[in-house]
């Protein structure tokens, strides 16, 4: 699930931009995809050479040690990730590229290796191909689904592919004519002051070159199977996707919990930070009123993806210390995006309850998680998946909440808007959209 980003000038002066600035900005956006490993490539004004810089940190700490080198480009593309060593992709022949990849593409291997594999394949179909867009276009048709990727050529050709199936999400913006600018999410487009032109269709793919931005989809790519986690939790709540407001659908998955799962409670508090619309739609619906919960110390932390049990558990402590005045003496009715491992849930119910909370109502934004993602998206091994083998009350009983309910999957339909045969919730129910799935 890692965040992507490619920045492209053009005309008179191109080569005077700095696209190190724009793709620290952008992936400052996308850091919620991933922290563990940030890295850009930028290509040279005067040597026409890509140079590659990586660090296993986050973005902030990343472009300090690199503004002490002074780098300079005019095209970049960049790239965060939630596992250490998974950045760019490079390779050197037979056309030297580097590719920033989302999701994975259905070589085989694991997501890294996969992804050289496609990066290969590309930089000798560009030699085989006269126009970059025809290579471009049969990646699309040979690497299955569940990917999208920006490459940058030693060619300066700027090169952006989404599956067939439009699992991994892929955004497009302009700045003026001067600048093109594509993102896993069109929040970080706005964030470096490109206005949103719209999503890189399922099976479209988009080549920058210095005279044009070209597009084309495959031939018969009809069919969808977008990501539903990425409405649930993985995409930033300011972005569209697929041209819905990812706040819209939170805001109404709260509404369609208080149908589904309506407790009784003093105020509705939502974990910060992707849960806080899903608990103003259930105040909506409900009437009762929703409460500032928590407080966060410290940048911000998705402990869910942090490797080991104690780091998830300090996360938690870091970003959620309960507000006493807030919830002492009170029943809460405490909303959640999703629940993987339960643990660090767990330890969020009894801070509640050490700063006074009577009763601890626990309400779920999505269905159990119960399966592997094979298209990139970190998920535990199942036998850790605490949705997958207990019930609601077991699962109660085990956080230390006086009642614990998920969202069901027609919920989650009705919220986010679309057929169940447009979405992947291979996550939720253990059936992929390809006969083929990848362990």
């Amino acid at each position: 699930m890692p965040g992507i980003i490619g920045f492209y000038p053009f005309g008179e002066g191109r080569e005077n931009w700095d696209a190190s600035r724009f793709l620290y900005y952008g992936l400052t956006a996308l850091q919620g995809r991933g922290e563990a490993c940030t890295s850009i490539a930028l290509l040279e004004s005067e040597s026409k050479k890509i140079n590659i810089y990586k660090d296993n940190t986050h973005v902030e700490e990343f472009y300090k040690r690199l503004s002490e080198n002074k780098v300079r480009g005019f095209i970049g593309i960049g790239q965060v990730s939630p596992n250490e060593d998974d950045g760019l992709i490079e390779v050197k022949e037979p056309i030297r590229l580097v590719l920033a990849g989302d999701g994975k593409p259905g070589y085989q291997g694991n997501r890294v290796e996969a992804f050289y594999k496609l990066a290969q394949r590309l930089s000798t179909l560009l030699t085989e191909r006269e126009d970059p867009l025809d290579a471009a276009t049969q990646i699309i048709k040979e690497a299955g689904i569940g990917f999208s990727f920006v490459a940058l050529t030693e060619r300066e050709e700027m090169i952006c592919c989404r599956d067939p199936f439009g699992v991994k999400p892929l955004e497009v913006g302009a700045v003026g004519f001067d600048l093109g600018i594509v993102s896993s999410e069109s929040a970080a487009l706005d964030v470096v002051g490109a206005v949103h032109s719209g999503p890189i269709q399922a099976g479209e793919c988009v080549v920058f070159d210095p005279l044009s931005i070209r597009r084309r989809n495959i031939p018969n790519s009809e069919s969808r199977a977008y990501c539903a986690f990425e409405y649930v939790y993985l995409a930033r709540v300011d972005s569209l996707l697929n041209d819905m407001p990812i706040y819209n659908v939170r805001e109404r998955i709260g509404e369609i919990l208080a149908e589904e799962k309506e407790a009784e409670g003093d105020v509705v508090i939502g974990i910060p930070e992707t849960a806080l619309p899903f608990a103003l739609g259930y105040s909506n619906k409900t009437s009762i009123p929703v409460k500032l919960g928590f407080m966060r110390t410290g940048r911000h932390i998705r402990s869910a993806l942090k490797p080991t049990q104690f780091e998830r558990i300090m996360g938690v402590q870091l970003k959620l210390n309960p507000i006493k005045a807030a919830v002492d003496g009170k029943d809460i009715i405490l909303i959640d995006d999703s629940v993987v491992r339960g643990n660090t849930l767990k330890n969020t119910v009894l801070n509640l309850r050490r700063k006074g909370a009577k009763r601890v109502h626990v309400r779920v934004g999505s269905p159990a998680i119960i399966s592997h993602c094979p298209f990139g998206t970190e998920v535990p091994p199942i036998d850790e998946l605490i949705g997958r083998a207990l019930s609601e009350e077991e699962i109660a009983e085990i956080i230390g909440a006086d009642s614990f309910a998920y969202l069901s999957i027609e919920g989650l339909l009705k919220a986010i808007g679309l057929p169940r045969d447009r979405l992947c919730l291979g996550c939720f129910t253990s059936e992929y959209p390809n006969k083929e799935v990848r362990k």
